[in-house]
């Protein structure tokens, strides 16, 4: 299989924490590509009609996404262990938490677009906080369900860690660890672990 990335994504982050979580290095080769809303990857698109990463090439050639279609299809491939419940109260509590940490991600991505990228004269300050206002929103509830983690290790809990390494990485003076205590005293052990630690954005 054939998973196009970008090291900078805290979606790709995801998926390749799932890779080497789930054994399935040797499965998949990594292609690093640029892509954006107005320099589209034609290589990219070919795969993925939206051309968004990540994107998983299967071993047919047809392409997956977005990421949680990504993460439940590598999933699949294992049966020694699994990141979603099979059913039950449990399965839609993760399924949730997964979408959570997609939202609250989804969120910075975007203001990181908005304040990064568009031209200072066109940024829009009202839509800017609601996307920062969705960012708390999340690490709130988060913060709130830190304490029930544990050591599991699940689609939900892989999600809200990448999304903690993506503050981290483009938001370094929002402050959330000092807000949302619970959930930096987890995501402090959590991201010791060595798929985080190999999967780290760039400096």
């Amino acid at each position: 299989m054939k998973l196009f990335y970008a090291p900078a994504s805290p979606f790709v982050r995801k998926v390749v924490v799932f890779i080497k979580e789930l054994g399935l290095e040797d499965k998949v080769e990594l292609v690093k590509i640029s892509t954006t809303v107005v320099d589209q990857n034609a290589e990219l698109a070919a795969s993925n009609p939206v051309t968004k990463i990540p994107t998983l090439v299967m071993d047919n050639g047809k392409g997956l996404f977005d990421s949680r279609v990504i993460t439940a299809y590598l999933d699949s491939l294992v049966s020694s262990q699994s990141f979603y419940p099979a059913e039950g109260e449990a399965r839609w509590d993760v399924l949730c938490m997964e979408a959570l940490a997609d939202g609250l991600m989804d969120a910075a991505v975007n203001n990181r677009y908005e304040r990064g990228m568009r031209p200072a004269d066109k940024q829009w300050d009202a839509w800017s906080d609601g996307q920062v206002k969705k960012v708390h929103g999340a690490l709130k509830a988060l913060n709130d369900a830190a304490g029930s983690f544990g050591d599991r290790i699940d689609a939900g809990i892989v999600g809200a860690a990448c999304s903690c390494g993506y503050l981290d990485f483009r938001y370094p003076d929002i402050g959330w660890r000092e807000s949302y205590p619970a959930l930096a005293a987890w995501y402090a052990k959590f991201s010791e672990r060595k798929s985080m630690q190999e999967t780290q954005p760039p400096s």
